[in-house]
Order: C-alpha cells, then sequence, then structure tokens
C-alpha cells in the first residue's frame, strides 16, 4: 500500500512539473498564462439551442465561448476537446489550418483543468455531435494541478467533500443540488417579500446564547475582554424587533452548534426564522405550507416526490394532527397518566432517573411516534413544559401552541405562538435554568429580552424552518452534506 501511495505521489508531482513547464512555455509565446478579460462570453446551454448544421454545409453561426478544458483528445492536425461552464459542456474542435501558428503552439500546451476563451462556427460533425469549430483562441487561465482524468478519482465521497471545486466540476448532481438551493432561496425570499415581510440582519455574536437549548461555540474578544458565543438561534433579536414596530420580519442566516454530524446535523447551518406581528401558530401552519409549495412550483416536477426509496405526496391541505393524540395512537396510552408513561419508557429501555414527566412524554414520542409521520404533518400542541417561549392555550396552560412539521419522520419545521408575556415568560426561564450548568445555552437568563418583552410585544406567531433539511427534501438528497456546499470535516491527515 505504502509502494502504491508513492508511486501515486510521484505521478502526481510529476504531472505537476510538466504543467509548471506548460505555463513557462505559455509565457514565452507572449501570453498570460492568468488570463485576460473575455466579454460578451455565451452561456454553453444557449449555443446549443442554436441551430446546428453539417460542417461540410458551411455553417454561419458565429459564437463566443468561455469554460474549463473536461476531455481532450488529440488527432493529429485536430484537437477535439470538451469546454465545461455551469450551464453544460460542448465539444471544441481546434484544426491547425483554422487556428493558425501561434495558436496551435497554444493549442498544443493544453492541458485538463484550463481554462480558455473560443471564438468559432457552431454546427455539427459527421457523427451528428452538435460542435464549435475554433477560429480564435484565447487562454484563460493555467491549471497546476491535475484534474480527474475521464472522471476517475470522483467516486470517493471524502475526497469530493475536500475537493468540493472539482465535485462541481465532474458531478453533474453536486452541481444541481446547488442551482437547485439557490432557486429554492430566491424563491423563498421572493414568496415572503410578497406577504410584505422584511428581510433583517441580526448579530451572529451574543454576549448570552439562547433561543433554542443547543451547546453553543465560545469564543473571546480580545478588545472588550469578554466571552461571546456564536448564535445557536435567530429568535430572541427577532423579537426585539417586533418590540419596535417591524411587524413581518425574516432572515435567513448561518447558526452554530457544538453537537454531532450525521445525516441530519451539520454543526454549522443555515435557519430560516420568521415572525409576523397579530399571527399565532395557526398562521404560520398556512404559511409554511404555502411557502414550501411555492419552492417546489418553482423546481418543478410535480406535489408527488421521490424520496430515497419513498415518495411524499405535498398535495395540499396537509395532515394536522395533535400531539397527545399521535402519542395515544402509537404509544399506547395517554401522554397525562404518569404511571403508564414510566411503564412504557422502561419497557423501551429509555432510563428514567432524575426526569421530568413531560422529558419522558417527549423522548417516548421522539422513540415511538416519530418515524410514523410520514407527512407532510403538522403535529399540534405540545406539552407546555417543552416549550419555554410559548404562549400556552388560555382555556388550557398545560398545552403550548406549538407546531412541528413532519416529513418522513424527519422535522422540517418548528412554529409557536409567541409567548409576550414578561413575566411568564421570565418565571419559565427561570423554572428551566434551575440546575444547568454554566455551558449550556439556557443557563442564563437574557435579561435584555426580558426588558424588551416589558415594553410590549404584540401577539405574534414566528416559524423556523431547516434550510439544509428543506433542501433535502425538495431534492431527493439523503445526507445534509451534500446540500451545504463546505460541510464540517475533521482536518485532513498529511501522511507524507
Amino acid at each position: 500500500m505504502t509502494n502504491q501511495s508513492n508511486d501515486g505521489l510521484n505521478d502526481q508531482n510529476e504531472a505537476t512539473k510538466i504543467r509548471s513547464e506548460k505555463l513557462q512555455k505559455i509565457r514565452q509565446l507572449g501570453i498570460d498564462p492568468w488570463g485576460m478579460r473575455f466579454d460578451n462570453h455565451q452561456k454553453v446551454e444557449k449555443v446549443l439551442t442554436l441551430p446546428s448544421i453539417p460542417f461540410d454545409d458551411n455553417p454561419t453561426e458565429n459564437v463566443r465561448i468561455a469554460g474549463r478544458i473536461v476531455l481532450r483528445r488529440v488527432m493529429g492536425k485536430v484537437h477535439f476537446l470538451h469546454l465545461w461552464d455551469h450551464t453544460g459542456r460542448i465539444q471544441v474542435m481546434i484544426g491547425q489550418k483554422q487556428i493558425g501558428e501561434l495558436g496551435w503552439k497554444l493549442a498544443e500546451l493544453l492541458d485538463l483543468g484550463d481554462q480558455i476563451g473560443i471564438e468559432g462556427v457552431f454546427g455539427k460533425t459527421k457523427t451528428g455531435e452538435p460542435t464549435v469549430k475554433v477560429l480564435q483562441l484565447t487562454f484563460l487561465g493555467k491549471s497546476l494541478e491535475p484534474h480527474p482524468e475521464k472522471f476517475h478519482g470522483m467516486s470517493d465521497m471524502e475526497y469530493r467533500l475536500r475537493h468540493r471545486y472539482l465535485d462541481l466540476i465532474y458531478t453533474p448532481e453536486t452541481l444541481e443540488r446547488s442551482k437547485q438551493r439557490i432557486v429554492i432561496l430566491r424563491t423563498i425570499r421572493e414568496y415572503l417579500e410578497k406577504q410584505d415581510f422584511f428581510e433583517v440582519e441580526t448579530p451572529i455574536f451574543h454576549a448570552i446564547p439562547g433561543g433554542a437549548a443547543a451547546r453553543p461555540f465560545i469564543t473571546q474578544h480580545n478588545a472588550l475582554d469578554i466571552q461571546l458565543y456564536l448564535r445557536i438561534a435567530l429568535e430572541l433579536h427577532l423579537k426585539r424587533l417586533l418590540v419596535g414596530g417591524l411587524e413581518r420580519v425574516f432572515e435567513i442566516g448561518r447558526v452554530f452548534r457544538n453537537e454531532g454530524i450525521d445525516q441530519k446535523h451539520n454543526p454549522e447551518f443555515t435557519m430560516l426564522e420568521l415572525y409576523q406581528a397579530y399571527g399565532d401558530y395557526r398562521s404560520m401552519m398556512d404559511l409554511t405550507e404555502g411557502l414550501i409549495l411555492s419552492c417546489i412550483d418553482k423546481l418543478g416536477g410535480g406535489y408527488l416526490r421521490p424520496w430515497g426509496s419513498k415518495q411524499v405526496d405535498f398535495t395540499p391541505p396537509w395532515k394536522r394532527e395533535k400531539y397527545a393524540d399521535l402519542f395515544l395512537q402509537y404509544v399506547g396510552v395517554a401522554l397525562t397518566d404518569q404511571n403508564a408513561v414510566v411503564q412504557q419508557a422502561q419497557k423501551h429501555h429509555i432510563p428514567i432517573e432524575n426526569k421530568e414527566h413531560d422529558v419522558l412524554v417527549h423522548e417516548l414520542f421522539e422513540r415511538c411516534v416519530e418515524h410514523h409521520l410520514e407527512g407532510p404533518i403538522f403535529v399540534c400542541d405540545y406539552p407546555a413544559a417543552l416549550c419555554p417561549l410559548t404562549k400556552r392555550k388560555w382555556d388550557n396552560p398545560a398545552i403550548a401552541e406549538r407546531f412541528e412539521l413532519y416529513i418522513h419522520g424527519m422535522e422540517l419545521a418548528n412554529a409557536y405562538t409567541e409567548l409576550n408575556d414578561p413575566d411568564t415568560q421570565a418565571e419559565t426561564f427561570r423554572r428551566q435554568l434551575t440546575g444547568l450548568p454554566e455551558e449550556e445555552s439556557m443557563a442564563k437568563m437574557d435579561q435584555e429580552f426580558i426588558t424588551a418583552l416589558r415594553h410590549g410585544m404584540p401577539p405574534a406567531g414566528g416559524l423556523g424552518i431547516g434550510i439544509d433539511r428543506l433542501v433535502m427534501l425538495l431534492t431527493n438528497t439523503q445526507s445534509i452534506r451534500d446540500v451545504i456546499l463546505f460541510p464540517l470535516l475533521r482536518p485532513e491527515q498529511n501522511n507524507h
């Protein structure tokens, strides 16, 4: 294994050396190997829609394109290349007669991964291949490292993640997912702006982490000599804006949680959070359904969409079920029956020592209920003890006006009727903070937030959607790291 590894490294070093020598030869031709301005080039996908007349019939469709060489075949006095840009790839034919002496010398120095601009005539070869016959060649940038030959080497997932720039070039699915994510984000913004929401930005550094129960990342501000936390949620600052009179606000931003990594979790991820004055959690259900359906409409493909070996039917209206009813259906006991809940927890090997009743209830819910929630299904009316930032039902304070949206057992959205009573909020915080270690996110009360509430926050609905999970579901992607361009990875070990 060691000899094979060393041989591979030696081959790569030799290939890199040859490319560096070619770079010097390009310089000697009087050409800047790092390129120049190349305006008004056409996208490959647009060129491919043009009429392609056989070259024997003298086509006259002039084109100008730029891109990266991803395939190269040398056939005597003709070079065939595949030129790639983010919209597609196209065959390019460079002939010694058409390109001139300088152009031909440059063509012979080209490598996979180099970037070029070409002007030429678009037609098709005798085999019917749409092709650009090059009349002028412009060098736009040298690749000093070898690219994967004919896509070899791109099957290793860790290699692709560590070399995402190559993954985008040589794995069409990765590029397409990235584009679909951009479309989804753009559609969310357009939808919310039509609903009169303002997009805002709130701080990433927090003096006190709050808005969720999660372990934060801790950092130090040297000038002020204070400890700060990377935000774990967007919630508390957005609610301050409700107090300030911005009745509909949203933010799409990064949040950071110092926790595990798996198929559904990355320590750095993207959240949409929004708040609507004079709404409630039912308003948020309508908004959530409309927003996600607008993304599906924009992507195309209809409401019946694949998810692994299964399907998701997004056809509205989506189901709405109560937490207590689902608990009774799948756990088999009422969530208010404390003895029965303890017995069920023991049956499912869930530790019960020093746990509040509602904590046991929710662990049973996660164990026994969630995997049944194929959805889309809004699970409504949670036990109040689980929801410290949520308004209680007026006629039943044991129930919080909260929903979570589930699709195939995965939580996608979380929404509340927001708690705007400052005294109840402060008491809820106190009760939840009791006994928590200092490093936990909820271990300090955000007194400034309580003070803001005391100045009067309107009744409101609030919603959070995990953007990465939404992209996963709408693009049929099973791992969160495949929808994040640069997911967190362990530092690469250098064995050389």
